[in-house]
């Protein structure tokens, strides 16, 4: 199960992780490739190299990966230099006894492990930057700060007092989004998991929901799996992926679970931008996601022994 807008890189990394299976590799190999593949074709300019630039126009990466088996997750934050993203963060899990690292530590880690470090700044990626810049830094993610940052560019230094908490709206289909890939074999193993260059013109240090354990993806053997997209900084807020297994592990049907953790997240925030796959541990599946401008509609992929190619799916948003 993947999250998708259609397009050819999309057909492309899921043909890669459903050979994974049917060769005889594990769920664990099918999620690493599948997700390697989007991050190399830059899938959607939302995933991998060259996309979504930080304010010093630097584009960083997040990727986790989870084996429902064991409960092991391998984690990136901030990762620099290092295309291989969820490469890295299965090499955390297995390779160390932590579930994250982030930063310029995770970096070193992976030139360690033998991850090639390169420039992650493309043509594209610069343009983007330098065209945020010429529009007086708009959109970005400050507040409580001057001088004002809805109209002026860094740096920016705390306001003495707090002011209302006003919901500023950034978020459209293609400010931020991620691949999150469900894996689940003949035998029952199940696998998660994601990646992301995060929200285009982030403070720089910024760690969306991708890369963590219940927000991003969430995977157990015994319920289910599921994978979250969306504003990540509050998304995090209520473990989407989480919420959704553990439903199935109750008897909810996936598109029931699936609907719960988004109606969950809307009680709060009722125009994030939005949405969640979950599959359960027989092979059924579901989506859903919240109805805001751009999105009324979600779209994903799956593959199974059922059909001879990958099948797009949607949801419609509510």
């Amino acid at each position: 199960l993947i999250p998708s807008p259609g397009g050819n890189s999309y057909l492309m990394l899921y043909n890669v992780a459903w050979d994974a299976l049917q060769s005889g590799g594990s769920v664990l190999d099918a999620v690493e490739k599948g997700c390697a593949r989007c991050e190399t074709e830059q899938c959607d300019g939302s995933v991998g190299y060259g996309g979504s630039p930080d304010e010093t126009g630097e584009t960083t990466l997040d990727a986790m990966i989870m084996n429902g088996d064991t409960m092991e997750v391998g984690a990136v934050g901030d990762l620099k230099r290092i295309k291989n993203a969820v490469g890295v963060a299965r090499a955390v899990m297995e390779y160390t006894s932590h579930t994250m690292l982030v930063g310029e530590s995770a970096s070193l880690f992976a030139e360690n492990m033998g991850f090639i470090a390169e420039d992650l700044t493309t043509n594209k990626s610069m343009n983007i930057f330098s065209q945020w810049l010429k529009g007086n830094c708009q959109p970005n993610y400050r507040k409580n700060v001057f001088p004002d940052p809805s109209q002026y560019c860094g740096p920016y230094k705390p306001r003495a007092t707090l002011q209302p908490n006003k919901m500023r709206r950034h978020a459209n289909t293609h400010s931020h989004d991620t691949i999150g890939m469900l894996a689940i074999d003949q035998d029952g193993h199940v696998a998660a998991g994601t990646s992301t260059n995060g929200l285009t013109h982030k403070v720089p240090g910024r760690v969306g929901d991708s890369p963590i354990v219940g927000a991003g993806a969430y995977a157990d053997s015994e319920a289910g799996a599921a994978a979250a997209t969306g504003d990540g900084d509050v998304m995090m807020r209520f473990l989407p992926s989480y919420l959704a297994v553990e439903l199935m592990r109750a008897g909810a049907d996936p598109s029931t679970a699936c609907k719960t953790a988004i109606s969950r997240i809307k009680r709060h925030y009722s125009e994030f931008f939005g949405a969640i796959i979950c599959a359960n541990t027989t092979g059924h599946y579901g989506a859903a996601c919240n109805k805001v401008p751009g999105l009324s509609q979600f779209r994903f992929m799956v593959a199974n022994t059922e059909s001879d190619a990958p099948l797009l799916k949607s949801v419609d948003c509510f």
